[in-house]
């Protein structure tokens, strides 16, 4: 039996009023990661309406903060983590692209914000071996 060390993001001190924003933000994700697929995908068509496009400083941002308030959003829970992160930047006016992607070898599933195309606050080594599967882009067509 093997163990995996579990790394954490570090991330700095978000304000006062950034860090209830993401608690609210991190609380509503884990909700909403419970959806089946097709409906969290849905709502977050939904949620991003009337948004203008994030900037990478946004979403590192939002990103950082989340990864502040939440210890399972600065570990395993990519999911999590990115739904937190592209609320947080919708409170905020913006959205960042949301993208989720599988790779095969090995068998891995991955969850990330991205705006223009680059993952924002993911190692790009890591990220570029996923097949985007499903994404809610700031606005055009959906994958």
């Amino acid at each position: 039996m093997s163990v995996r060390a579990l790394t954490l993001e570090s991330a700095q001190n978000p304000s006062w009023p950034w860090r209830q924003l993401a608690r609210c933000c991190v609380g509503m994700a884990r909700l909403l990661t419970r959806l089946p697929p097709r409906r969290l995908r849905r709502f977050l068509e939904l949620a991003r309406h009337g948004s203008r496009p994030a900037t990478v400083t946004e979403a590192l941002r939002a990103r950082s903060a989340v990864v502040a308030t939440s210890v399972p959003c600065a570990g395993p829970r990519c999911l999590q983590r990115s739904v937190a992160t592209v609320l947080l930047c919708r409170l905020h006016g913006a959205w960042p692209d949301w993208c989720t992607g599988v790779r095969t070898r090995p068998f891995q599933a991955h969850a990330w914000v991205a705006v223009g195309g680059v993952p924002v606050g993911e190692n790009l080594d890591e990220v570029r071996f996923f097949h985007v599967l499903m994404t809610v882009p700031t606005k055009g067509v959906r994958r």
